[in-house]
């Protein structure tokens, strides 16, 4: 009995442990907002970094990101439009299922055609406002990241 009793008090420790473990290491399902307003080629090389590194962390299953994108910003599709490299890491991103977001404020006022001047954006990846949007996302719970 006291050999069962024993194994039993083994084996609860030893869950408790791996359990403690794996909560420690681990991470939560996550929602996040990259804002991405900036226009030079290495910081936004960088971001795209950033957030295949998080995927990696988290994993895809446990990620809600979106990559919203104004101003400046708009720039990390119009280089991945001309950019294989760029092009590839966002189409990678994209299979992993991030979310890229285009301001239309920003389009109208550079007057750019999406089709035609960014690579991979359809009418659905298109918001109003790219500030506005992020603000929403953070209502929704989504925490806001700037790489």
């Amino acid at each position: 009995m006291n050999k069962l009793m024993s194994l039993l008090l083994i084996t609860l420790v030893s869950l408790g442990i791996n359990l403690g473990l794996a909560s420690a290491e681990g991470y939560t399902k996550q929602k996040v907002v990259y804002h991405v307003n900036f226009d030079d080629e290495k910081q936004l090389k960088a971001a795209l970094g950033n957030i295949q590194n998080h995927i990696n962390a988290v994993g895809k299953d446990n990620l809600d990101l979106r990559v919203v994108m104004h101003g400046p910003g708009i720039a990390l599709l119009q280089i991945a439009n001309k950019n294989a490299d760029f092009a590839d890491k966002i189409s990678n991103l994209k299979r992993q299922g991030i979310h890229f977001n285009v301001c239309n404020n920003t389009l109208q006022s550079k007057k750019i055609n999406f089709k035609n001047d960014l690579y991979d954006v359809s009418q659905e990846d298109i918001v109003p406002s790219g500030v506005a949007e992020i603000a929403q996302l953070q209502t929704q719970g989504f925490s806001y990241v700037k790489p």
